[in-house]
């Protein structure tokens, strides 16, 4: 299964996000009380294990360029590992996945604040949609710390989506993946030690399983996008929502209910429609009208489709490891 085609890339995706969901049935399953430092710090250990064989694909002239944002991103993926377990483990699992959907539309938000991009009416819409959903979801009856965590991890997730642009483009996906868990590892230790918990094999066997898992979704989202172009697949993203719930329901016996259902459409329909719009207006890939008219168009597809689905991409890269699937 290459992802050479939109079906199979489709399939990944839909295969990448029940991996997800995978992931964090590990985290959820926790028992209570359980050292979330020590439990982030050997998932940070077992994925350098699993990235080990990727080396040779880091540049090594560009070994730590960009290294003060490497640092930056590196520390508020920590943060957003930590509060990701706090709310895994506290709320129901697909109303933390619900949450998790915020990030794209905070990409969209923090783009227009601090890069001064131009929102259409439709990626507006998404925002003030989105997070209309999550006071839908939450109510204010159902606030509490673990909605913040959830809403934090989501934060976490837009800030280094955003970040992306920022690092050198002479490092590969594997390179800013590898520093993005080796910067963390000193500050994870530390937390690890401090935190003073009893070591339990069955610690590593859930760290280990969810660090699997989660690089197996990054591998598939890196398929998936790779060939085909991401306006024609990344709908299928969501679907990491329709496994949360359907695991949640099966395996926890969580019941989604009204307000859940009305707000996750809030969120996620007026993405999915700005992914349609986009697969309307993108020429075909290998069409370049560059050609043509060089001197008319854009420097990038970006400015040339301001609405483009990079947030979502970025967004879902973020999720695993702080990565744009567009690198």
């Amino acid at each position: 299964m290459s992802g050479k085609t939109v079906n199979s890339a489709i399939l990944l995706l839909v295969i990448g996000n029940a991996m997800a969901i995978l992931s964090d049935i590990f985290i959820k399953t926790l028992e209570p009380g359980a050292s979330v430092f020590q439990f982030a710090f050997l998932r940070l250990i077992i994925t350098l294990v699993f990235l080990l064989p990727l080396l040779g694909k880091l540049n090594r002239d560009h070994l730590f360029s960009g290294f003060r944002i490497h640092a930056l991103r590196a520390h508020v993926h920590l943060a957003g590992i930590l509060v990701m377990v706090i709310a895994l483990t506290n709320l129901p699992l697909a109303t933390a996945n619900a949450l998790f959907y915020a990030a794209p539309i905070m990409v969209m938000a923090l783009s227009a604040v601090f890069f001064s991009e131009k929102l259409s009416r439709l990626s507006m819409a998404a925002v003030i949609s989105g997070f209309a959903g999550i006071i839908v979801i939450l109510r204010p009856v159902e606030f509490n710390w673990a909605a913040i965590a959830a809403l934090v991890s989501a934060l976490t997730l837009a800030i280094n989506a955003v970040l992306v642009r920022k690092l050198p483009k002479e490092q590969s996906t594997v390179h800013k993946l590898f520093l993005n868990y080796l910067l963390i590892v000193p500050a994870a230790g530390a937390l690890a030690l401090w935190e003073g918990a009893e070591w339990h094999p069955e610690m590593l066997i859930s760290a280990a399983g969810s660090a699997f898992f989660i690089l197996g979704y990054n591998i598939a989202v890196l398929l998936a996008y790779h060939q085909v172009d991401a306006n024609k697949v990344t709908s299928a993203e969501y679907t990491g929502l329709i496994w949360a719930v359907a695991i949640g329901w099966i395996w926890f016996g969580e019941v989604p209910d009204l307000w859940f259902m009305v707000g996750s459409l809030m969120i996620i329909v007026p993405l999915v429609l700005i992914g349609l719009r986009n697969r309307k207006r993108s020429p075909a890939r290998g069409f370049n009208p560059a050609k043509r008219e060089r001197n008319d168009e854009p420097a990038n597809a970006q400015e040339r489709y301001p609405e483009t689905d990079e947030p979502r991409i970025q967004a879902s890269m973020a999720k695993v490891c702080g990565q744009s699937a567009s690198n």
